[in-house]
C-alpha cells in the first residue's frame, strides 16, 4: 500500500500548492516594472504553468519515475536533487542528535515519574509538561536567541560555523560547532521531550498495574527487576509509534528553527521554496517527507513485532 498511498499524496500536495494564492511568474516579476503581459505568458509556457493540471501533474510524475524532481524555478535554475543533497546532511545530523537526547531523556524521566507518582517529583514533571505543550516553539528560540545570544553573549544565534572558522584547528572547529548548535538542538528537543516524557509515564502507570506485574512482585523479584526486565518492554510499544512518526519530523519539524537561526539545512530551503513559489523545490521536498512517513510506518510495525511476541507470531 506504500505506492498508491505515496501516489495519492502527491497528487493532493500538487493540486494544494498548485491552487495556492500566487504563482512563481509573479515572484519573479513583481519586482520588474517593465515586465510586460506577454513576457509573463512566454515564462509562463516555458515553465509549462500553462498546461491544464492534470497534463502538468502527468509530466511530474514522470520525471519523478526516474528520480528527478526538475529545475528549480529558482534565478539559479539548478536541479532540485542537487539542491537537496547539499541541505539533507544538515537536517538529518541535527534532528538525530535532537531524537537522540529526546528519546533519551524522556524514556527514563516517563518511568521513573511513573514509578514515583504524585510525588514532589512528579508534580514537577507535570508542570514541565505544561509549559512545554504551551510555550510557542518560535517564540522559545527567539527567547533563548535574546537571553543567551544577545543579553548574555554565551552562544552564537545563527548559522552552524562562526566566520573564519576554516582556520580553526580540529578542536577548536568541533567547540564552535557545538557551541552554534546547542540553541536550535535545545529548542528542537524541549517540545517534543515534554510530550513524550509524559506519554511514557502513562504507559508505564498502566502496565504496572497489571495482573503479572503483581505476580512478578509476589515472588520476591527486586523493584528494579520488576519495573525494567517486565514493565518496560510493553510500556515501550506505544511510544515505538513515536519513533516511527520521527522519521518525517527530520524535515517537517525543521522548518521553524532552521528558519530563525539561519541554519542550512531542508527546512530553510523549504521555507525559501513555498516562499518563492519554487514548485518543483517544494514539491521535491515534499516527496521525500511522504515517503519517510511511509518508512516511519512500516518501523513502526517492524518495531511492535520485535517488542511484542504476540504480534511476532500472529496472535496479537
Amino acid at each position: 500500500m506504500m505506492v498508491p498511498l505515496l501516489l495519492g499524496i502527491t497528487l493532493i500536495s500538487f493540486v494544494v500548492i498548485r491552487l495556492a494564492p500566487g504563482e512563481p511568474v509573479e515572484a519573479m516579476t513583481a519586482m520588474s516594472p517593465k515586465i510586460t503581459a506577454e513576457t509573463r505568458q512566454r515564462l509562463r509556457e516555458f515553465y509549462g504553468l500553462d498546461k491544464p493540471l492534470h497534463v502538468q501533474y502527468a509530466t511530474w510524475l514522470k520525471q519523478v519515475a526516474t528520480l528527478d524532481f526538475g529545475r528549480s524555478f529558482a534565478p539559479d535554475n539548478r536541479p532540485v536533487t542537487d539542491k537537496i543533497k547539499e541541505r539533507i546532511p544538515v537536517t538529518i545530523s541535527l534532528n538525530l542528535i535532537a531524537l537522540i537526547l529526546e528519546f533519551g531523556l524522556a524514556i527514563p524521566i516517563g518511568i521513573f515519574a511513573a514509578t514515583h507518582r504524585d510525588t514532589l517529583y512528579d508534580k514537577g514533571i507535570t508542570i514541565f509538561v505544561f509549559l512545554g505543550f504551551a510555550v510557542p516553539t518560535f517564540w522559545l528560540a527567539l527567547l533563548l536567541m535574546y537571553f543567551f545570544g544577545v543579553k548574555l553573549g554565551w552562544l552564537p544565534i545563527s548559522g552552524l560555523h562562526s566566520l573564519g572558522s576554516e582556520t580553526l584547528s580540529p578542536m577548536a572547529w568541533f567547540v564552535d560547532l557545538a557551541k552554534h548548535l546547542i540553541l536550535p538542538v535545545s529548542v528542537a528537543t524541549f517540545g517534543s521531550l515534554a510530550g513524550l516524557s509524559r506519554y511514557m509515564r502513562s504507559n508505564m502507570l498502566e502496565v504496572i498495574r497489571q495482573d503479572y506485574i503483581t505476580t512478578a512482585r509476589a515472588k520476591g523479584l527486586t523493584e528494579r527487576a520488576v519495573v525494567y526486565r517486565h514493565a518496560l518492554r510493553n510500556a515501550l510499544l506505544p511510544v515505538i509509534t513515536f519513533l516511527g512518526f520521527s522519521l518525517p519530523g527530520l524535515i517537517g519539524g525543521s522548518v521553524i528553527f532552521e528558519t530563525i537561526f539561519a541554519i542550512p539545512g531542508m527546512g530553510q530551503l523549504f521555507y525559501q521554496g513555498v516562499m518563492g513559489r519554487d514548485y518543483p523545490l517544494v514539491m521535491g521536498i515534499l516527496v521525500i517527507g511522504a515517503f519517510l512517513t511511509l518508512v516511519g510506518n512500516l518501523l513502526a510495525d517492524l518495531g511492535y513485532a520485535l517488542a511484542d511476541p504476540r504480534i511476532r507470531h500472529g496472535r496479537g
